[in-house]
């Protein structure tokens, strides 16, 4: 296997680490587990977000880019970002609703490239569906940090937990909404830059 195609698969298999870790501390009612995985989650997620560079400069050194690596790298970013978004509705953050529209709009886009694939074109990530994952990544880290905190449970004075916890609830919230947006105005420029495709077969 090419080395930037091991990157994306390194991704692709922490993502259900990745949940894992996230979870256990919750289903065992740990809170020492629950400090421990506060203090991996965010490192953790830091450094398979990174594989994400590695991959495409890996392929672009050693002239590894290939039609495969162009589908598989989205999927695994799909795949790690998902779970994110799993864990995040599994802890009351993000609203059910928010995380489906989402989900619709991965299962379309990844129908769209079946499609294009038939024709055989492969679909690589556009500039709407790179800023989008931009902001999946960081509403993320929002996620993780308000989580971490909670699972810390610093001992301050409770008017200033409530302010900062209320802060990073906003934002984070405030931050789902821009991914929702920005995922589907991806979609939609996908849809007419690739629209002959569509229509071809139809």
């Amino acid at each position: 296997m090419k080395i930037s195609n091991r990157f994306t698969l390194t991704r692709a298999a922490f993502a259900p680490i990745f949940y894992l870790i996230f979870n256990i501390p919750n289903w065992a009612h740990s809170h020492i587990l629950g400090i421990i995985s506060a203090c991996i989650m965010i490192p953790l997620l830091a450094v398979i977000e990174l594989t994400d560079y590695w991959d495409g400069h890996y392929a672009r050194k050693y002239n590894e880019v290939s039609d495969f690596g162009k589908l598989f790298d989205p999927f695994a970013d799909v795949m790690l970002n998902l779970t994110v978004f799993m864990c995040a509705v599994s802890a009351g953050y993000m609203p059910m609703i928010l995380f489906v529209l989402i989900l619709y709009r991965e299962f379309s886009q990844s129908f769209l490239r079946m499609i294009a694939l038939k024709k055989g074109v492969a679909i690589a990530a556009r500039k709407g569906g790179k800023l989008k994952t931009v902001f999946y990544i960081i509403s993320g880290f929002f996620f993780l940090t308000l989580e971490s905190y909670k699972r810390f449970a610093f001992p301050i004075p409770e008017f200033i937990d409530t302010i900062i916890k209320n802060s990073l609830c906003y934002a984070t919230f405030s931050l789902f909404i821009v991914c929702v947006i920005l995922s589907w105005l991806s979609f939609i420029d996908y849809i007419k830059s690739f629209y002959s495709i569509i229509k071809e077969s139809d």
